[in-house]
C-alpha cells in the first residue's frame, strides 16, 4: 500500500509544473565532463525539497533514457531504487556528449463524484473506463514534462541534443558541459521545436539544505526563446521552466501543462 502511494505521489509530481512545487525532480551525475580510457559516471535520481539531498521518493527508472553521442540508446547499468532515491552507472564508451533524461507525459483529470473530489492519472486510453459515468465538472489536461542532465566525454557533441519537438527541451548555445563560474553562458529554450517567447528560467544552485535562502537566478526568455546566466559560483544548478497552453493533443484534454528541468555542472574558472 505505502508503495502504491508512493507512486502515486511521484506520478502527481510528474504532471504539476516543476516552478509550482515545493518538491523538485532532479538528476545528479557524479560528473558531467571526463575523459580515460574507460570513464564510467553515477546518476542518482529523486524528487525532494532541498537540492540535491534525497528526502522524499526516488526517480521510477522505467522512465529514464540514455542517449549516446551517435544518437543511440545506451545502457543503464548497475541500477538500483531505494527508500530515497535510484542510482544507477552510465558507461560512456563513445566520445562525445551523452544526455541522460527522465520523460513523463499523460492526461490528469479531476472531478466531484457523490460530492468527493476526485483526481485521475494516466495514459488516454484509459481515461473513459476510469472516470465514472456518473462524475462531475471533469477537467482533464495533458502534461509533458522532461528533466535532464548532460555528460561530455571529451570533446562536446550536439547528435544526442537533437530536440524531438515536443514540449519543453533546451538546446545549447553554450556547451552544456563547458560553464563555468562568473562567465555567462546562453541557451535556447523550445517549445514544440520552435522557440519558446516570454517564459521564465530559474536556476537554483545545490545544498539548498545548507542555507535559508534559495538564491534563485531568474530570467526570461527572448523573442529567440533565449537566455543568458552568469553563475556566481561553481556547483551543481537546477534549472528549470514551465508553461500551459490550449494545445492538448488528445481529446478531451483542453489545457496542456509543461515543464522542463536539468542539472548542470558549473566548474571554477
Amino acid at each position: 500500500m505505502k508503495q502504491t502511494l508512493k507512486w502515486s505521489a511521484l506520478a502527481l509530481a510528474l504532471v504539476l509544473p516543476l516552478a509550482a512545487q515545493a518538491h523538485k525532480l532532479w538528476l545528479l551525475p557524479s560528473a558531467t565532463d571526463v575523459s580515460g580510457a574507460d570513464p564510467w559516471v553515477t546518476v542518482d535520481a529523486a524528487v525532494s525539497n532541498d537540492l540535491f539531498y534525497p528526502d522524499h521518493m526516488p526517480v521510477a527508472l522505467e522512465r529514464v533514457v540514455v542517449t549516446a553521442p551517435d544518437g543511440q540508446t545506451a545502457k543503464v547499468e548497475n541500477a538500483s531504487t531505494g527508500q530515497y532515491r535510484s542510482v544507477f552507472d552510465v558507461h560512456l564508451t563513445q566520445s562525445g556528449t551523452y544526455k541522460i533524461a527522465a520523460f513523463n507525459g499523460g492526461l490528469f483529470a479531476s472531478y466531484e463524484l457523490n460530492g468527493e473530489k476526485k483526481r485521475w492519472r494516466g495514459e488516454a486510453a484509459n481515461l473513459a473506463k476510469e472516470i465514472p459515468a456518473g462524475a462531475k465538472n471533469v477537467e482533464v489536461s495533458e502534461s509533458i514534462n522532461r528533466v535532464e542532465t548532460f555528460v561530455t566525454n571529451g570533446k562536446p557533441s550536439d547528435a544526442a541534443l537533437k530536440p524531438s519537438g515536443k514540449g519543453l527541451e533546451l538546446a545549447p548555445i553554450t556547451p552544456f558541459t563547458d560553464l563555468a563560474a562568473d562567465e555567462p553562458a546562453t541557451f535556447q529554450l523550445l517549445l514544440d521545436g520552435k522557440p519558446a517567447a516570454g517564459l521564465k528560467i530559474t536556476a537554483i544552485a545545490g545544498a539548498t539544505r545548507y542555507r535559508n535562502a534559495q538564491d534563485e537566478l531568474d530570467v526570461t526568455t527572448d523573442k529567440d526563446g533565449k537566455f543568458s546566466l552568469r553563475w556566481p559560483h561553481a556547483g551543481m544548478y537546477w534549472i528549470s521552466a514551465s508553461t500551459q497552453d490550449d494545445k492538448a493533443s488528445v481529446k478531451p484534454a483542453k489545457q496542456r501543462r509543461l515543464s522542463y528541468a536539468a542539472t548542470l555542472e558549473v566548474l571554477p574558472q
